[in-house]
């Protein structure tokens, strides 16, 4: 651990208080472990980076939980409704079928993003997190002509700051749906 704390003091690394990330996130220490971005070891420059720690991301499957609600639709295959892991909550792609029928609300375009974000929001909420922790999207067109319609009603959902996103024309969507959206949030 000495060499933590001299590359702390070598690097001005900020102090942190490590009990706190290891409620939040797994944390390893070792060789490899600590990144330093920006450092330059050759060369002069005045202008400096901010050093950042890197944190572990564990793959152990005890740090990976299934979120599952009635208020949204079941997973129409061998995929659950959101995995909670890391820290984020990674929802699946929601289409706008009602949760009792799992029929489509409607045809429309409109009324299909609205149960999207509906769907989504009930998955969201029983993964303990709501619309404003939601930091990356994806949406799914079947038809691209439907991109201002479909913002109208998602901004109404996701107040700024926006989360990040990227929108896609498909050439199908699951049960010929008009839109899918997807998204992760943090905890």
């Amino acid at each position: 651990m000495t060499w933590v704390a001299a590359a702390a003091s070598r690097f001005q690394v900020p102090a942190m208080d490590v009990a706190a990330l290891r409620s939040r996130a797994p944390v390893v220490f070792g060789v490899g472990c600590v990144s330093i971005a920006g450092a330059k070891f050759c060369g002069s420059s005045s202008a400096r980076s901010k050093p950042f720690a890197c944190l572990s991301i564990s793959t152990d499957a005890s740090v990976k939980e299934a979120v599952h609600t009635e208020k949204a639709p079941a997973a129409l295959g061998p995929y659950s409704q959101a995995i909670k892991a890391n820290n984020f909550v990674f929802v699946s792609g929601c289409l706008g079928l009602i949760p009792e029928t799992g029929k489509f609300v409607s045809e429309s375009v409109e009324d299909q993003t609205e149960q999207v974000l509906k769907n989504m929001g009930e998955i969201l909420k029983a993964s303990g997190v709501s619309y404003s922790s939601v930091v990356k999207t994806t949406i799914l067109l079947a038809d691209l002509n439907d991109f201002k319609k479909v913002n109208e009603i998602y901004a109404k959902y996701f107040q700024a700051p926006a989360p990040a996103r990227a929108t896609y024309q498909v050439a199908a969507l699951p049960m010929n749906a008009r839109i899918e959206i997807e998204c992760i949030a943090a905890l």
